[in-house]
């Protein structure tokens, strides 16, 4: 497993990130048993959010820590503010009182990493500024990221906020590509050269930012994973062929394949399988080679200028 460094944490984070998404149902015991495998796989990252199962995808977490405290300071938990049902809410007012809510369901005195989920067009940045410097002059959160804004909305954000943004968490995929291929189909006038995003996977380089990638196998929004699909027949057949050398599963090969970007990557599963947790675990001790990386891509259905 390979670490990396994120914000001000002491603690070196896994480049594999347990995504609690689906976690709510869990009992104790089964939960346990989730963040056992995580950690013995060297998986120490655990990504939440106060919408996740309503808010049961952290209460099942903080029973786990409550049962076994000594697991708080060997886990990072990053948890996300701002969904409400309908609208989205950046108001301080709503980013205190979700925090209050998170730490309580949680049970824990702070989070690590606090992402704005997803973007509030009626955002103000004074009152993020403000919510951020209570919460982290509190010690209740530590470090501050945002999900899905491209860099014109954070430039927005750091007119007034001053702590740094350590993360952006974007969906990508070997299957959802709209970030690289605006990238390689530049000045072209073609579908695949629109730039959707602002060239936001450069800017998070540029600003030395984690990128988190969430919905790592899957095809789209939601709309199912590219493993096994009959629409995905070259890709998964060159995804077994490199599953065949490396040893692994072609889960493994297809986090492997987000993880060889030269950015800081992490990717943040949503699997509650032990056995396809480790089965994650291992991508970070592989690096494609540039070919293999561009074989995968051309594989699944783009094309080269």
């Amino acid at each position: 497993m390979r670490y990396i460094e994120f914000g001000s944490s002491p603690l070196r984070v896994s480049v594999i990130g347990a995504g609690s998404m689906r976690i709510a149902g869990m009992d104790e015991q089964t939960a346990d048993t989730f963040m056992k495998a995580a950690l013995d796989s060297g998986i120490n990252f655990f990504d939440h959010a106060d919408i996740y199962g309503g808010g049961k995808s952290e209460e099942v977490l903080g029973r786990v820590l409550a049962a076994d405290p000594g697991l708080r300071d060997r886990i990072f938990i990053q948890s996300k503010c701002g969904i409400r049902q309908g609208f989205f809410d950046f108001s301080e007012s709503y980013i205190l009182k979700s925090v209050d809510g998170i730490l309580s369901r949680l049970q824990t005195d702070h989070i690590d990493s606090l992402l704005l989920h997803r973007p509030d067009a009626l955002m103000e940045p004074e009152e993020v500024a403000s919510a951020f410097e209570k919460l982290h002059q509190a010690g209740k959160v530590l470090n501050f990221g945002v999900s899905n804004m491209n860099p014109m909305q954070m430039e927005l954000l750091k007119t007034k906020v001053t702590y740094p943004l350590v993360c952006n968490q974007v969906q990508m995929s070997i299957a959802h590509t709209p970030m690289l291929d605006s990238g390689f189909n530049v000045n072209m006038g073609i579908d695949a050269g629109i730039n959707r995003d602002g060239s936001v996977l450069e800017y998070c380089r540029i600003k030395d930012m984690v990128i988190q990638t969430w919905s790592p196998l899957q095809v789209g929004y939601f709309t199912g994973t590219f493993l096994n699909n009959e629409n995905y027949g070259e890709l998964n057949r060159a995804l077994r062929a490199l599953a065949e050398k490396y040893g692994v599963g072609t889960d493994t090969i297809a986090y492997a394949w987000l993880l060889r970007y030269p950015g800081r990557m992490q990717v943040i599963t949503g699997t509650t399988s032990p056995d396809h947790l480790r089965s994650a675990a291992a991508a970070g001790d592989i690096t494609l080679s540039r070919e293999e990386w561009y074989e995968l891509y051309r594989a699944a259905g783009n094309r080269l200028p």
